[in-house]
């Protein structure tokens, strides 16, 4: 059984269709974690590709944050973002994958991982598990290319890409440190800026950096840029912060 981790990302997508097309005789499962504040046209994306790939997209959220918010989860650590990671995905993701494992024991995994992501491909096959199948990396489909892929295909990209951002995580991501970012999320999504605002304010998080100092987002100009967007890792269960 080939379980493909499915994180409404087009990379994942594409992953979860490659390998349908690859491997027809074997058992192919699709299971993603659905978070709260991911944007809502994430589960049209969902259904859009079920139809495509003719999988049914399994759901599960992790016992302990039956929510499945990334606010509740930091909250309950008074922390959002580590040196090595953020407390949202370790939880909500990490956990939720080691949980769904327990219990159905696949015998390979698939992720999203891109050919420009070939480095974290070997730290998640060295520091998580062995048994995956790199299914982008050996079609050498590059995040453009998976895009492009979905669409010759007539599969509409989340919403979210529409506003601007290079990914489909969650809206107001604690792993981005970008200025760029955090006032793309501040123009789109002012609530959701000012959640953020709050919250890491009243916690002690620093999440923006603005020539290579660390601010609250309260502190942050409105015109301020760092460089161009670029795609943050897709949010699904191996998580780095956002070196920018």
């Amino acid at each position: 059984m080939i379980v493909v981790w499915f994180s409404c990302g087009a990379a994942s997508a594409a992953a979860l269709k490659l390998t349908v097309d690859r491997y027809p005789d074997e058992i192919v499962r699709a299971v993603n974690f659905p978070i709260a504040e991911e944007h809502p046209d994430n589960r049209r994306f969902l259904l859009d590709v079920e139809r495509w790939t003719g999988v049914k997209v399994e759901t599960y959220t992790a016992k302990k944050y039956p929510t499945a918010s990334a606010v509740d989860v930091w909250e309950h650590r008074r922390a959002m973002s580590f040196p090595h990671g953020a407390p949202c995905t370790v939880h909500l993701k990490k956990e939720a994958r080691q949980e769904w494992c327990a219990e159905h024991r696949p015998d390979w995994h698939v992720l999203g991982f891109t050919v420009e992501e070939r480095d974290r491909h070997q730290r998640f096959v060295e520091t998580e598990v062995s048994n995956v199948l790199p299914v982008l990396i050996d079609a050498h489909a590059s995040k453009i290319g998976c895009a492009d892929m979905l669409r010759f295909d007539g599969i509409r990209l989340p919403k979210i890409y529409d506003h601007g951002f290079p990914n489909a995580n969650c809206i107001g991501c604690v792993k981005a440190t970008s200025p760029t970012y955090w006032n793309l999320v501040r123009k789109e999504f002012p609530e959701v800026f000012a959640q953020r605002a709050e919250q890491s304010r009243r916690l002690g998080v620093r999440l923006v950096r603005v020539r290579n100092k660390r601010v609250f987002l309260d502190e942050l100009d409105p015109n301020a840029k760092g460089r161009a967007l670029k795609s943050l890792p897709d949010c699904g269960i191996f998580c780095e912060e956002d070196p920018r």
